[in-house]
C-alpha cells in the first residue's frame, strides 16, 4: 500500500482532528488500479502555515477551508496555481455562495465540499480526487513508456463503462418488475436516464476509438482528396440531433468545391468534436458557426459558439488528456476530457496548429489551420 500525504487546512481543531480520523484506516481501492493508497493526514491552522508545509512536504491533496485567520483560503489558491504546486486542492467551508465557488474552480480546485460534511461525503470525495490523481498520472507514464501502459488504459476506461451498465440494468430491472406501476408514462424518467448513460458510454467509446488510433498507432496512408463542404455539411447533420435537444441554431459558411489532401476521417474527427464541443457548452438557444475557408498555401476550420466560455488560465491544459474544465457551469455537461487532445494530435499529424479564443459567458472560437501541399 502506498500512502499519499493529504494537507487539512483549517483554524478549527475539531475539524482537522476529525478528518484524520475519518481518513486514518480508509484505503482507496480500484479494480484498474496496481496499488492501494492510504493517507498520511498534515495539518495546517493558517494559510501561511499550509504554504510552508506545501513547499516542504509536497503534499498529493490539499484540503483547504477558505475563513481562515490572515490569510484566506482563496488567497492560498491563487498562490498554489501561479507557483505550480503540483497538488489537487477541494475546498471546504460552510461560507459556500456561488462566487466562491466559481472562482475556487476557476483557480485550480477540484472539488467543494460544504461543512458540514459527514464521514461518507468526505471519502466519495477524496476517493475521486484519488482516481483522478492516478489517471493523471498513468497518462503521464503512457508519454513516457508505451505499449505496456496500453493495457492499464484499456481497464481504466473498461471500469469507466462499468458504473453505467450498472444503472442501466438497475433501470431495466424497475422496468421488468414494474415497480412504479403498470402507467407506462410513469417510466419516462427512468427511460431518459438509460439513454442518457447509453449516449454517454458511446461517446466515451468513440473518443478512445479516435484516441487510440492517433495516439497509439502508426498513421496509415490513407490521404485522399477530401471534399471539405461535404464533410462539414455531414458534421452538421451529425450533431444537429444534440442541438435541436439545445435549442442551438448551427450556421455554416463553407465554400463548395473546397478540397484538401487528408484521411477523411481525420477530418471528420475535427470537426464532429469541435461542433458537438460549441453545442454541449452552449447556452439555451445559442448559435454556433462553423466557417471552413482557403487559406493559401492551406484551410482554415472555424468554429465560433455563444456558449460560457472559460478564463485564459484553462487554455494552458486544455488540450491535454483527460482535461474537462470543471466549475459549476460544467458539472452537468458529461464527457471523457478526450476531444481536445485528440483534434490537437490530428492538427500536430498533419503539421497545423490550434489556437483558441475565449471570454467568459460570451463564448469562444477554435481555429484549425490545415497547410496544404
Amino acid at each position: 500500500m502506498e500512502q499519499l500525504k493529504i494537507l487539512v487546512v483549517d483554524d478549527e481543531p475539531g475539524i482537522r482532528s476529525g478528518v484524520e480520523r475519518i481518513l486514518r484506516n480508509h484505503t482507496v481501492s480500484y479494480p484498474f488500479m496496481d496499488v492501494d493508497y492510504g493517507f498520511l493526514c498534515l495539518e495546517a491552522a493558517s494559510g501561511e502555515e499550509a504554504l510552508e508545509i506545501i513547499e516542504r512536504e509536497h503534499p498529493d491533496i490539499v484540503l483547504l477551508d477558505n475563513k481562515l485567520p490572515g490569510m484566506k483560503g482563496m488567497e492560498v489558491l491563487e498562490i498554489i496555481r501561479q507557483k505550480g504546486f503540483d497538488t489537487t486542492v477541494a475546498m471546504i467551508t460552510s461560507y459556500a455562495s456561488l462566487e466562491i465557488a466559481v472562482k475556487a474552480t476557476d483557480d485550480g480546485a477540484y472539488d467543494f465540499i460544504p461543512k458540514p460534511f459527514t464521514p461518507q461525503e468526505l471519502k466519495a470525495s477524496v476517493d475521486n480526487i484519488v482516481k483522478q490523481l492516478y489517471l493523471r498520472r498513468i497518462t503521464s507514464k503512457m508519454q513516457q513508456e508505451g505499449k505496456r501502459i496500453r493495457y492499464q488504459f484499456l481497464s481504466i476506461v473498461s471500469h469507466e463503462l462499468k458504473a453505467p451498465l450498472n444503472a442501466i440494468e438497475g433501470y431495466l430491472q424497475i422496468i421488468k418488475e414494474r415497480k412504479l406501476g403498470e402507467n407506462l408514462s410513469d417510466y419516462d424518467q427512468v427511460v431518459e436516464r438509460s439513454l442518457a448513460r447509453v449516449n454517454g458510454m458511446r461517446g466515451l467509446i468513440m473518443d478512445l476509438l479516435d484516441f487510440t488510433k492517433i495516439r497509439l498507432e502508426k498513421k496509415e496512408e490513407k490521404i485522399e482528396m477530401v471534399d471539405l463542404y461535404q464533410r462539414a455539411r455531414l458534421a452538421v447533420s451529425t450533431v444537429g440531433p444534440m442541438a435541436i435537444q439545445k435549442n442551438v441554431k448551427i450556421h455554416l459558411n463553407a465554400a463548395e468545391n473546397l478540397k484538401i489532401e487528408a484521411d477523411p476521417s481525420d477530418i471528420d474527427i475535427i470537426f464532429n468534436n469541435l461542433l458537438s464541443n460549441a453545442v454541449k457548452y452552449n447556452v439555451e438557444e445559442g448559435e454556433v458557426w462553423l466557417t471552413v475557408a482557403d487559406d493559401n498555401p492551406g484551410i482554415r476550420i472555424s468554429v465560433r459558439d455563444t456558449g460560457i466560455g472559460m478564463n485564459e488560465e484553462d487554455i494552458s491544459t486544455l488540450f491535454n488528456e483527460f482535461v474537462r474544465i470543471k466549475n459549476v457551469k460544467t458539472q452537468d455537461i458529461t464527457g471523457s476530457g478526450l476531444g481536445l487532445s485528440i483534434v490537437k494530435k490530428i492538427t500536430d499529424l498533419y503539421g497545423g496548429k490550434i489556437d483558441v479564443k475565449t471570454c467568459p459567458d460570451k463564448g469562444s472560437e477554435f481555429t484549425v489551420f490545415l497547410p496544404g501541399k
